[in-house]
């Protein structure tokens, strides 16, 4: 047996589903930013909704504003990196 193959990979270019790399950038952006508003409106209403109405002090809707929060939380740092990523990349 001879050596074996000593060639490695650091990086791969993603080409996905579109000739035009552009236009599917500015669509995952778009995507990402709607989708992000909707979580985002979302667990703000619920939080807004618990919050003003009396009968829903109660603790599963104390722990519903938690989850709410956390992922208004969780949102507000994953998916705006990735579509900064998205944006800075098609210039």
């Amino acid at each position: 047996m001879r050596g074996s193959n000593q060639s490695s990979v650091s990086e791969f270019l993603l080409l996905g589903l579109s000739r035009q790399p552009q236009q599917q950038q500015q669509f995952l952006f778009l995507l990402f930013l709607i989708m992000y508003l909707a979580t985002v409106l979302g667990n703000l209403l619920i939080i807004l909704a618990i919050g003003t109405d009396s009968r829903l002090h109660t603790p599963m809707y104390f722990f519903l504003s938690n989850l709410s929060f956390v992922d208004v939380c969780f949102s507000s740092t994953t998916v705006p990196k990735s579509a900064l990523q998205l944006f800075l990349s098609r210039s």
